[in-house]
């Protein structure tokens, strides 16, 4: 037994919510019962881009990857019987950041709670979403005006709160390397903190503890030593940034916060039960070095490549945590690390280039300037073809996809459910009721009265928290509130990344040339690939990766990024007279939105166009999909991107000579 004081454990949770706001109640209350400290919740994407259910983007994306929040009552259901005042509550959501919490305070007066005790977090990190996770809506300098506002917000009202949680973990989703996560995260934490001392909103001698409220949300990886070493430097570089950039002089003030989500990434389909071994890993980098130990974690489940966790997958995710802290005696030491000639040579190395990318992004402008100029999402694209190409290539071993395939069936997943949970269909229709019947409740003309203010204020410059948090009890819903702020700030379409990033093909890529060449000889020009991403789905790393490849691989290639619907598709495919289609969709949402296009695709006469679907699909919708007449249905198990690439030039090659 060492002589350090025991420390105390980090918040433990679980990222959860989905379906309806009674059943992720009944979820969390569940999970709070296994002995989880606090609640994480996962909105669903019509939630975080701001529309209502019946909203024609929101077709098939109704609780399917959270729980839908359309107005106070749902917010009132998701948090029924739990305390707020006695809650730490994280809530995923940055786009209407500013509106959830409204409704999340709304709910906390009704309780009677106070204010200034209410503790958590909001994400809030809207530059990621333009180059990764992609559930932004205004361009970026509203979106730095809204973030801006609910900092100074809550630093005034809710001082536990923390209003932004700066996000690299969706970077390293996106394909970024420790040096890009390092860099791209700091550069949107000084592009937020410029923001708040140019904004005047908080008073020069109170800037240093609003800044000690901002926080971050990181991935960790499989690569052990580095994820540790890069954690390491995180807390070094946030510091020296702190007392040189803003003259910070206490050391608490400076102090790197962050919660962590391991790599969702690297979970793979192919031999899912390996994965929880990867989870305890990733976990053990972000809780071993006591000087960069993370304040609160969540882990996803072992089967998340396959579908949505049940509760006893969280469960088991859970227990690793526990086990972690009150079963070892990890938490009895100082820091393992320090004095490690091996771990401060890879600190620094870090540091070092990260500065150097930093160095970069200044020179541009900035965070903002290096998203509109499409720098920063170009460098990812290109950072991920070359992590896809490593794997492909075999330099990289994932266990179970590329080495070590042979297996035995894993019992974990052969049961009637597949082992995962599915979103029932009726749940879309039963919320597009719901919210026509809250519509007809409330009172309209202060509905009326709400909104014309908050319109008011977004023009006006005033603070949209108020008038907010007034429009939440008004019975505002979550469209009309994302609605009456487009009209103001209008929308944005973030640069794809993909026009002039720099491929890393891998595989028989010149038989795959010689075929496009030959096919589209046949045809008369050449091979025209539309690749589509319909619905809210933002995740469009993979739509990404077959965009290079496809035009690596010699053909034309369109791609207009993310948020289409499948009217818009199918117009896109007739206008441009494309040859082949193909749809990328992870939310869960394929088989609807997949009928809409296969629909719209035989009433404008595209029967002959083949179309091909990518996502996390089980087995049996991926059935329902080729019934329907998809060609082929491609899973996270299908990773050589060349030989998708073969197998779409055959489609293509069969399906003309059938129409001619």
């Amino acid at each position: 037994m060492s002589d350090v004081k025991r420390d105390k454990p980090w918040i433990i949770r679980t990222y959860a919510g989905h379906s309806t706001a009674a059943a992720s109640n009944a979820l969390y209350r569940s999970n709070l019962a296994k002995g989880q400290t606090g609640l994480s919740v996962a909105f669903d994407l019509p939630t975080q881009t701001g529309y209502d259910p019946d909203d024609a983007l929101s077709r098939g994306e109704v609780g399917k990857v959270g729980v839908p929040v359309s107005h106070l009552g749902d917010m009132r259901a998701l948090f029924n019987d739990i305390p707020l005042e006695r809650m730490n509550t994280s809530m995923t959501i940055n786009a209407t950041a500013a509106w959830l919490l409204s409704l999340y305070i709304a709910v906390a007066d009704e309780q009677g709670a106070d204010r200034a005790a209410l503790n958590g977090t909001t994400q809030n990190d809207i530059i990621k979403e333009y180059l990764s996770r992609g559930t932004y809506v205004f361009p970026p300098a509203p979106s730095m005006r809204l973030t801006t506002d609910m900092i100074a917000w809550t630093y005034q009202n809710m001082p536990k709160w923390n209003p932004m949680n700066v996000c690299s973990y969706h970077l390293q989703e996106a394909g970024a390397t420790p040096v890009q996560e390092l860099a791209f995260a700091l550069a949107t934490a000084t592009c937020v903190l410029d923001g708040m001392k140019a904004s005047g909103a908080i008073p020069e001698a109170e800037f240093p503890a609003a800044v000690g409220r901002i926080s971050f949300f990181v991935n960790a990886g499989m690569r052990f030593i580095t994820e540790v070493a890069k954690m390491r430097a995180f807390t070094e570089l946030w510091d020296e940034i702190l007392e040189a950039r803003y003259g910070i002089a206490d050391p608490k003030m400076r102090r790197f916060r962050y919660g962590v989500q391991v790599n969702s990434l690297g979970l793979t389909e192919p031999q899912p039960e390996n994965n929880v071994a990867r989870i305890l890993i990733e976990m053990l980098a972000v809780v071993l070095s006591k000087n960069a130990r993370a304040r609160a974690v969540q882990l996803p489940a072992w089967n998340e490549a396959l579908g949505l966790p049940r509760p006893w997958d969280q469960q088991w995710s859970l227990r690793m945590q526990q086990i972690m802290a009150f079963e070892t005696d990890l938490l009895e030491y100082g820091d393992i690390f320090d004095g490690s000639t091996v771990m401060t040579a890879k600190v620094d190395a870090l540091k070092d280039e990260a500065r150097a990318e930093l160095a970069r992004i200044e020179e541009m402008g900035g965070a903002i300037a290096a998203v509109e100029s499409g720098y920063m999402k170009r460098a990812l694209v290109e950072s991920n073809t070359r992590r896809l190409a490593g794997i492909e290539g075999g330099e990289q071993i994932v266990v179970g996809v590329n080495k070590f395939v042979e297996t035995e069936p894993s019992p974990l997943a052969a049961g009637a459910d597949g082992g995962i949970l599915t979103v029932p269909e009726h749940v879309e229709p039963e919320a597009i009721e719901a919210i026509k019947a809250w519509r007809e409740s409330r009172d309209a003309k202060a509905v009326e009265k709400a909104l014309a203010d908050l319109r008011s204020a977004a023009i006006e410059g005033r603070n949209i928290m108020e008038p907010s948090i007034v429009a939440a009890k008004a019975g505002v819903t979550t469209g009309e509130w994302g609605r009456a702020l487009r009209e103001v700030f209008g929308e944005f379409r973030a640069p794809t990344g993909v026009g002039a990033a720099a491929s890393a093909s891998a595989g028989e890529i010149e038989a795959v040339r010689a075929s496009v060449e030959a096919v589209s000889d046949k045809l008369g020009r050449r091979i025209k690939f539309l690749v589509g991403k319909p619905g809210l789905d933002g995740h469009s790393n993979g739509a990404e990766q077959i965009a290079v490849r496809a035009r690596d691989c010699g053909m034309e290639v369109v791609y207009e990024g993310i948020r289409l619907t499948p009217a818009e598709i199918v117009n896109a495919a007739l206008e441009e007279g494309v040859h082949v289609v193909g749809l990328s969709i992870l939310s869960g949402s394929h088989l609807p939105l997949v009928r809409e296009v296969m629909k719209g695709m035989r009433e404008n006469g595209l029967d002959d166009v083949p179309v091909v679907v990518g996502g996390i699909i089980p087995p049996d919708d991926a059935e329902q999909l080729k019934a329907i007449g998809v060609a082929a249905v491609y899973t996270p198990k299908d990773f050589q991107l060349t030989d998708i690439m073969a197998d779409v030039v055959r489609i293509v090659d069969r399906m003309s000579a059938a129409a001619a």
